[in-house]
């Protein structure tokens, strides 16, 4: 039998992402709901290690649902990634009498949970938080939307000098080593072209493509570029190959960076995170442990942790369709 979960820990780690306050409200509101304790941990796995960490009730989250970042803050930890770093967190989880964790983060937050719970027998929760929306078991993260939505509107305003100059603006976006941002971002700002790290279309057809749009009568152009794309050895590089082969465009880079981090979250984002958040609480409760929470097809779910870092989350093929057809 399950030993009961009296009291719970939440942390964030990793790169932030909107809508991660919201997840930490739903966290510990959903503990006081069902009369459970919870604590955060600061700084991640680091908080864990230092004993960092602050006793949370319902009025201690009020007012976060609408703020970017977290209030827990986040790190990655060198010394976690060690045996006995991990075993320090465990005796400081022992100590504070804390029973099981909610891990906010990406994949290499659940990296490190899935091994602590091996080690240490402490039952984890993933939550799914990162911006890049890679992580298998899930079809939404939190903080993709809002990211969507911030990049779309930098599109758009980087759309207006463009067309005012006679421009080629090469737009990076985040997403390390996928291309969901830089598709559904390019296919809403109405971009020319959209380079993914799932598809290396070639630098010929990029300049085949760009050829195109300008003897179609197109002064100006779009090209979104994920980070993580291999057409090149980065965007700068980029757009030099392309100024030197095609000396009539006037291109420009911009690399929107962490700015796609911040902001306040989408409706979207802070009920996804609340949804994600409230079932963690619960399956902890009712004694299960190692999965990560995720939302398919509308619905909420899980998975074991295992599977979330095993899978793979692939890029939708009609989108990519769709955006050939809309840059012609």
């Amino acid at each position: 039998m399950s030993k009961k979960v009296r009291r719970i820990g939440v942390m964030t780690s990793g790169g932030d992402s909107p809508g991660m306050n919201a997840a930490i409200r739903a966290v510990v509101r959903t503990c006081a709901y069902y009369h459970t304790d919870c604590v955060g941990y600061y700084q991640g796995f680091q908080g864990m290690i230092s004993g960092d960490s602050i006793n949370l009730n319902a009025r201690s989250v009020r007012n976060i649902v609408n703020q970017g970042g977290t209030i827990l803050q986040s790190a990655r930890s060198k010394e976690f990634m060690t045996k006995e770093g991990r075993a320090k967190a465990a005796q400081n989880l022992k100590e504070a009498e804390v029973d099981a964790m909610i891990l906010i983060g990406g994949d290499g937050t659940f990296r490190g949970g899935q091994v602590f719970s091996q080690e240490h027998k402490i039952p984890v929760i993933g939550v799914p938080g990162t911006i890049d929306n890679d992580i298998f078991g899930t079809h939404y993260t939190i903080g993709y939307d809002t990211a969507l939505n911030t990049v779309v509107e930098a599109i758009d305003k980087i759309r207006d000098t463009a067309s005012s100059h006679n421009r080629l603006f090469f737009v990076e976006v985040m997403g390390r080593d996928a291309g969901f941002i830089a598709l559904n971002s390019g296919i809403g700002a109405g971009a020319e072209e959209i380079l993914i790290p799932e598809e290396n279309l070639g630098l010929e057809r990029l300049l085949d493509s760009l050829e195109r749009s300008r003897r179609a009568g197109k002064t100006s152009s779009i090209v979104v570029v994920s980070e993580g794309d291999k057409i090149g050895k980065n965007v700068f590089e980029l757009a030099e190959y392309v100024k030197k082969n095609l000396p009539y465009y006037d291109a420009r880079v911009t690399v929107l960076g962490h700015i796609q981090r911040g902001g306040r979250p989408t409706c979207f984002d802070r009920v996804l995170a609340s949804r994600l958040s409230v079932k963690a609480v619960e399956l902890l409760l009712d004694g299960k442990k190692d999965l990560m929470v995720g939302m398919m097809n509308n619905e909420i779910e899980s998975c074991s942790l295992d599977q979330a870092l095993k899978g793979k989350h692939n890029i939708n093929k009609d989108l990519l369709r769709i955006s050939e057809i809309l840059s012609t």
